[in-house]
């Protein structure tokens, strides 16, 4: 396996890659530093470009008419965004925007593809992701039907600080409530209800966890669910590089 010099900075599915694939890999990535509201892609257009997230979040939501927007993914260090256009999408079904800045590299969809189609490691990551992107699509619809303010926004900090490796999540509760559907000051009374017991602090657009076993049990159950899945399928090494001994 490729191994990185901060695994806690690398994104996982590089990581993850056998030496061989990730070397023929690397000279064809590129870094990219996203900036806070970058849209990568918008709902029906092109994908032109793959990005594999380091220390940055991308949210995928679905535009509505009244112009909010409703998130229905996250993509951080766990995994790569753009990801449908390898199945025969060729058109973004969502549009792709930067919720948390930071760095991540990128590469052409015609490069990936060629990978992908080679039906090695990075082919069989790729469906172990998308097979923990609809589980946390589907188990998000349920969380919003049936819980809480307060435990739906654990549950999202929760899962914003595991794909970005950091404690502290530059966000404001404008987007919050965007990405929560739901109100500015619904979002506020929420925070302020979990900096009172002491699992957050928030000040000028900067949440920190300070208790994050605290916030997990303040959480709804969609929050264990979603990370046990995830590390089921993402945890495993691929087929291919046990039989090869990496």
């Amino acid at each position: 396996m490729h191994e990185s010099n901060s695994t806690q900075s690398q994104n996982r599915m590089l990581a993850a890659l056998p030496s061989d694939e990730y070397q023929r890999l690397q000279p064809l990535l590129t870094p990219a530093e996203l900036t806070l509201g970058m849209v990568l892609y918008e709902t029906g257009g092109p994908v032109e470009y793959v990005y594999f997230p380091v220390n940055c979040l991308i949210s995928l939501v679905v535009p509505m008419e009244d112009g909010s927007a409703i998130e229905v993914g996250l993509v951080g260090n766990d995994g790569m965004s753009g990801f449908s256009a390898l199945i025969g999408e060729a058109l973004s079904t969502d549009r792709a925007i930067v919720q948390i800045a930071g760095r991540a590299v990128r590469a052409s969809l015609a490069v990936i593809g060629e990978e992908f189609s080679r039906g090695g490691a990075l082919h069989e990551l790729l469906f172990r992701y998308m097979t923990a992107h609809l589980k946390l699509v589907s188990q998000t619809l349920a969380c919003n039907a049936r819980h809480s303010v307060e435990k739906r926004l654990a549950r999202w900090l929760l899962i914003c600080k595991d794909r970005v490796a950091s404690d502290d999540l530059k966000l404001t509760q404008e987007f919050i409530a965007e990405m929560l559907g739901t109100r500015r000051a619904t979002v506020s009374m929420a925070a302020s209800a979990l900096q009172t017991v002491g699992l957050i602090e928030y000040r000028r657009g900067n949440i920190r966890i300070l208790d994050q076993q605290g916030l997990e049990g303040f959480s709804c159950e969609c929050y264990r669910v979603v990370k046990e899945e995830s590390d089921r399928l993402l945890g495993q090494r691929p087929q291919r590089a046990k039989a090869r001994g990496l």
